[in-house]
């Protein structure tokens, strides 16, 4: 018989990890009940962390947005702070899964699965978040990048859990962007997935860019190179079409039953030239373009 806890505080967390150092912890348990009933994973008991309640904020702090790693993505999706600050984010949410698994899976499980088709991860890079992580000896506070290891690996310590990701507000961005493309229109795995944030001048030109693809490489991939790349100049056919070549380069995707490697190339430059649906209203340089 697996004995199954649901602590109330983290206090309350850390007694259990300490009488049941091997038990395997979830929240929404949209992956690890998946990996169980295929034989993939098993433990003598398992810790749900749904009962607390400190894993479910979602809060302004100054000028950053703490987001519980409780949260669930539907939970999310309903936030004004998530709506109102971080478009990029609610719009990969919004195309997460289903709705039933939107209900049920948390933001710290999209994290802590480290897939790379994960949707939540490339809006998250872009945002430049850090990821707050937790023992019983206290608290640390990792950048993103730097969290995430490869496919399905963090550095989360074995005493450690998620408990947070802070995000400062992103200014003054014109374009909050999140599109992938999939097998199918909804409920889809993304084949390729890109994020953007980027600022424009009052004439159109770029500058900033911040661009993160998911599902084209180990981890989520970024190119400080191709920023720069596009900082002042205008998002035209031409400009798109050279930054296209150039992640095309950089990306290094697979082969798998959903895409090939060479479609997933294609694919990742494709998804630049999308940027124009995200075009600001009444600007002249973005009515040049596309």
């Amino acid at each position: 018989m697996r004995e199954v806890f649901l602590p109330a505080t983290l206090a309350e967390l850390w007694s259990l990890l300490d009488l049941h150092p091997r038990a395997l912890l979830f929240a929404g348990g949209t992956d690890l009940f998946v990996k169980m009933r295929a034989g993939k994973t098993d433990a003598g008991a398992l810790i749900g962390l749904e009962r607390i309640t400190s894993l479910k904020e979602i809060r302004e702090e100054q000028n950053d947005i703490l987001i519980g790693a409780g949260a669930t993505h539907a939970e999310l999706l309903r936030h004004r702070l998530i709506s109102t600050h971080l478009p990029v984010l609610h719009r990969a949410l919004a195309v997460l899964g289903s709705p039933p698994i939107r209900s049920m899976g948390t933001i710290g499980g999209n994290l802590c699965t480290a897939s790379p088709a994960g949707d939540a991860l490339p809006p998250l890079y872009v945002l430049r978040a850090s990821v707050e992580t937790a023992s019983a000896a206290g608290t640390r506070l990792t950048p993103i990048k730097d969290f995430i290891a490869g496919p399905g690996q963090t550095r989360l310590g074995e005493d450690e859990i998620v408990t947070a990701i802070r995000v400062q507000k992103p200014a003054d961005f014109n374009i909050q962007h999140y599109e992938k493309v999939g097998q199918r229109k909804s409920m889809a795995c993304a084949v390729a997935s890109l994020a953007a944030l980027i600022r424009l001048d009052p004439s159109g030109a770029v500058q900033t860019a911040r661009l993160a693809w998911g599902s084209v490489g180990p981890t989520v991939v970024t190119d400080e190179g191709l920023d720069n790349f596009l900082v002042g100049q205008t998002l035209s056919r031409e400009t798109l079409g050279a930054a296209a070549e150039k992640i095309r380069r950089a990306v290094s995707p697979i082969d798998d039953i959903r895409a090939s490697a060479d479609y997933r190339r294609q694919i990742s430059g494709n998804l630049l030239y999308r940027l124009s649906a995200a075009a600001p209203a009444g600007n002249d340089a973005w009515n040049e373009t596309l």
